[in-house]
């Protein structure tokens, strides 16, 4: 296999997750009867430019369609970070009405609703019609497609460059990482921003957030992979910040390579010269991922063997693309968690790739009262447990699973 950035031969293993369905690919009643298409799912180091990635089995047309069913405005932690997040990038680089302020994939609106209500204007990129639709309903101007550097030409064209672009958990789903990276270089004016939020490979590695790998996640990111791609691509980083989303991640502010004048900040060589330290550029620091996502996957499946014998009853909240992965890996299906709860209507009275289990309305929960609830999403799991602390009221428990089995009372 070639490296999607630097085309050299990748044959570095991170780790090994079998063959799985993709993990938004949510499944009708009709749909059941059908075939479902498993692709391998490995990720594979690249030791020149040190890019973890995906095999190329899944294109991203197959994976992004018309029935995408992520919605980010349903979760309340993510609209709170979203905020924050704008009144940040506002007061840091002085936006006004005289701005202009493009977000790429832009979902449902969830961030941009922000900087519309503070009159600064601003265009959504989204390919998914599902999310694009509910931005328009924000009369939030969407351009449904996939942003490359085709687009954005034609957008330059129409004087449409960006004062300041965002770019938050998306540089991990473009296949091609460098026409994507250039395409920002094209659409920013002279001294225009970018951010880039993206979850921190040190983070996946350490915690073994394994579920965090799918097939729409084409890169697994460092700031050294992404300095290394940056800087062939006509972008220059001059600042980093390490945040809680995800699990941990980064946000990495970039500029035009050639006229960007932004100072550079003593933090990118900070965090670069401790992703060395930790082992980044040595084969041996990704050999410990595969052992520690068994033990996982064994702690998991023995939780639920055992509560079964038990005849205790166990669901799942939070129909996620991680919980997905997580299900597929240990081969659990509805006969050890018979459904799974969610808020989401685009999700509700589907089923989920591969395990098949069924995806219901969280109102089902009071009424089934289940021993453990088992939070998928664990990014969120402050949040799940405290919309859902009703359980306790008769001795229900949360349990997450990664990094370690975990059970709250």
């Amino acid at each position: 296999m070639k490296c999607r950035h630097c085309q050299s031969t990748v044959t570095l293993p991170l780790i090994d997750l079998g063959h799985t369905p993709p993990s938004n690919a949510y499944l009708t009643e009709e749909s059941l009867k059908e075939s479902e298409q498993h692709y391998p799912l490995r990720v594979l180091v690249c030791e020149r430019c040190w890019l973890a990635q995906t095999e190329d089995f899944a294109h991203a047309e197959n994976l992004f369609n018309n029935e995408y069913a992520y919605f980010s405005g349903f979760s309340d932690t993510w609209l709170s970070h979203c905020k924050t997040y704008v009144n940040k990038m506002i007061n840091r680089f002085k936006l006004t009405s005289a701005h202009h302020v493009v977000e790429v994939a832009s979902n449902d609106g969830s961030l941009l609703q922000y900087i519309k209500a503070c009159q600064i204007p601003c265009t959504g990129i989204e390919p998914t019609a599902s999310t694009a639709s509910a931005a328009r309903q924000k009369d939030i101007p969407t351009i449904e497609e996939f942003f490359g550097v085709n687009l954005a030409k034609k957008l330059v064209s129409e004087n449409k460059q960006a004062d300041l672009m965002i770019a938050n958990n998306v540089l991990a789903h473009v296949p091609d990482i460098n026409d994507f990276a250039s395409a920002f270089a094209i659409l920013l004016k002279e001294n225009g921003a970018a951010t880039f939020e993206f979850p921190h490979l040190l983070q996946l590695i350490k915690q073994c957030q394994f579920d965090t790998i799918y097939h729409e996640h084409y890169s697994y990111l460092s700031l050294t992979s992404v300095n290394k791609i940056f800087n062939a691509n006509g972008l220059s980083i001059f600042d980093v910040e390490e945040i809680e989303t995800h699990g941990g991640s980064l946000r990495v502010f970039a500029q035009r390579g050639d006229t960007g004048k932004h100072a550079p900040s003593e933090n990118v060589k900070n965090l670069l010269e401790r992703e060395i330290k930790s082992g980044l550029k040595s084969a041996a620091y990704y050999q410990t991922l595969q052992l520690k996502a068994n033990r996982i996957k064994e702690d998991f499946l023995k939780f639920l063997k055992n509560t079964k014998k038990q005849h205790k009853k166990v669901i799942g909240y939070g129909a996620a693309a991680k919980g997905n992965t997580l299900l597929n890996y240990a081969n659990v299906n509805a006969d050890l968690i018979p459904f799974i709860a969610d808020k989401n209507p685009a999700k509700k009275n589907k089923f989920m790739p591969g395990s098949h289990i069924p995806i219901v309305s969280e109102k089902i929960i009071e009424k089934e009262k289940p021993d453990y609830v088992f939070v998928l999403p664990w990014n969120i799991q402050s949040e799940v447990m405290q919309q859902l602390n009703y359980i306790k009221s008769w001795g229900g428990k949360f349990v997450t699973a990664i990094p370690k089995l975990e059970i709250f009372s």
